[in-house]
């Protein structure tokens, strides 16, 4: 039985024990994968990790201990409920909570987040959150002397030098390993990422960089419809060599073409900032929507998605907007997004359109739930939130379905421009990022760009464009920033900040 009159030295030491044991297997599994455990050298790095760990988070817990009860008792109590549900995400998806993972999770909105519910993240935060913090909070904690506290600090600071500096050989591995290693460090992973995630967040949006004005060079009536995709791969598109069907409208399509394409990151904040973006950039430059509105072009953004950087425009369409107008069981998923296009195309009173068609078909993890039932087209699928529980083949079935799905809104989204007699028209489809589907036990998306699979960041870019409009040159590898040259082209709209060499268009 644990005690509750403890000293708080022995406290933090077993907090720090109970820690470890909790929440640190996927980092020593890491760890364990990664270098050669057999060797000296090895065996070395591995122990003194160990150690560190546990007097590190002895040392931090003991310092917080001794300034105030009752914030320490909060803190931990916190960290173990989080690191539960971290525990969670990264035993379950393989996830790493890197600042970029933070992004996702502080993006994510309620609608998404519920999906991942499920009885084991249940089981997580009871066994894992819950049952320690009832007795973190039962604990009577004895205090010892002032001189004492600056005693342990000093010497357990020293202690943590001379093991640092004992380990110079590894500290290479170590740099080379941080984002992995610091995103599998409970508490630490979430706690110092979400604080550089914040700090570069507002060092972002100080103040958006306007680019320079533009000009419309004619007056010929033109429209782009640029679709933004969710998690959608390539190798999982027909166009592109898969052996499963999955574009039966889109393979029949006169003018259609399809490069090879990657992502600028592997998380959807980043990804449609990329797409939007004349070049990628770290600043918060004026993007593609916001850009055309200032300089005197309709564009029309319709989402059932999120996570777009600030879009200052008039004509911004949500879910809930476009249903009023809705008929039929398509307007539970991103069919609504067609709501009255053609309609809403026709009636503008410019010339130059773009429109901007934000999905969210191809999210994880309930893949089977993004498209309406007569899209199962592959069986069995994953109904699972937990989808190491399905078989790769019922996993691949449901993201197959979804792709299907996304054929029969690009195939409609193209029908409707080819109504559209007096307009010169394309449609663009690029993906925000790619998906993980098992492969090297990985699923969703999020790792970091430097060493994502490329299942996570090589996606698809689909291009149709009407008769007599504009030819494509022979492009090899895209990038998400060409979509922006590339509409300024198809508008014939001139800008300072224009590069001929990132238009697709002849």
């Amino acid at each position: 039985m644990l005690k509750n009159n403890i000293r708080i030295t022995h406290f933090v030491l077993l907090m720090s024990l109970l820690n470890f044991l909790f929440f640190h297997l996927p980092f020593y599994t890491y760890v364990f994968n990664n270098v050669d455990y057999k060797s000296l050298n090895g065996i070395i790095l591995v122990i003194s990790l160990i150690i560190l760990m546990l007097v590190l988070n002895a040392f931090v817990f003991f310092l917080i201990f001794s300034l105030s009860r009752y914030v320490g008792k909060f803190l931990l109590v916190l960290f173990f409920m989080i690191n539960a549900i971290a525990v969670y995400f990264i035993n379950t998806y393989s996830v790493i909570i890197d600042e970029s993972m933070i992004g996702n999770t502080l993006n994510t909105n309620y609608e998404e987040s519920s999906s991942f519910f499920s009885f084991k993240l249940v089981l997580y935060v009871i066994l894992l959150g819950v049952i320690p913090s009832v007795y973190i909070i039962k604990a009577k904690i004895i205090n010892v002397a002032l001189k004492k506290i600056l005693t342990i600090s000093s010497l357990t600071l020293l202690f943590i030098v001379v093991l640092v500096f004992a380990n110079a050989s590894n500290w290479l591995w170590i740099d080379k390993n941080s984002k992995q290693l610091g995103g599998l460090a409970m508490p630490w992973s979430y706690t110092v990422n979400t604080s550089l995630f914040y700090i570069h967040k507002y060092k972002k949006n100080e103040k958006e960089i306007l680019l320079p004005n533009a000009v419309i060079k004619d007056n010929q009536k033109s429209v782009v419809v640029l679709v933004i995709g969710e998690s959608a791969r390539s190798q999982n598109f027909s166009l592109y060599g898969y052996k499963k069907n999955t574009n039966p409208l889109l393979s029949k399509e006169q003018n259609l073409f399809h490069f090879n394409a990657t992502s600028c990151a592997t998380y959807t904040t980043a990804g449609v900032k990329c797409i939007l973006e004349p070049t990628n950039s770290d600043d918060l430059y004026e993007i593609l929507p916001n850009y055309l509105y200032r300089n005197n072009v309709e564009v029309i953004w319709r989402t059932t998605n999120w996570g777009e950087p600030p879009v200052h425009i008039e004509k911004y369409q949500g879910r809930d907007v476009l249903k009023q107008n809705c008929k039929g069981e398509g307007c539970n998923y991103d069919e609504v997004l067609l709501t009255g296009l053609k309609e809403q195309i026709l009636a503008s009173k410019k010339n130059k359109i773009l429109i901007v068609l934000h999905t969210s078909t191809s999210h994880g993890p309930t893949y089977s739930k993004k498209y309406p039932p007569r899209f199962e087209t592959f069986k069995p699928v994953c109904n699972s939130v937990e989808l190491g529980k399905c078989s790769q083949t019922e996993l691949l079935n449901a993201y197959d379905n979804t792709i299907v799905y996304t054929d029969y809104i690009l195939y409609n989204v193209i029908e409707d421009l080819k109504q559209l007699k007096e307009y010169k028209s394309t449609m663009i489809f690029v993906s925000d990022h790619g998906e993980s589907l098992g492969e090297k036990n990985l699923y969703m998306h999020g790792v970091p760009i430097s060493f994502a699979p490329k299942e996570q960041y090589e996606i698809p870019f689909i291009v149709w464009v009407s008769d007599k409009s504009e030819e494509l040159k022979p492009n090899k590898t895209l990038t998400q920033n060409h979509v922006f040259h590339s509409v300024l082209k198809f508008l014939n709209i001139e800008s300072p900040v224009y590069k001929e060499e990132m238009n697709i268009f002849k």
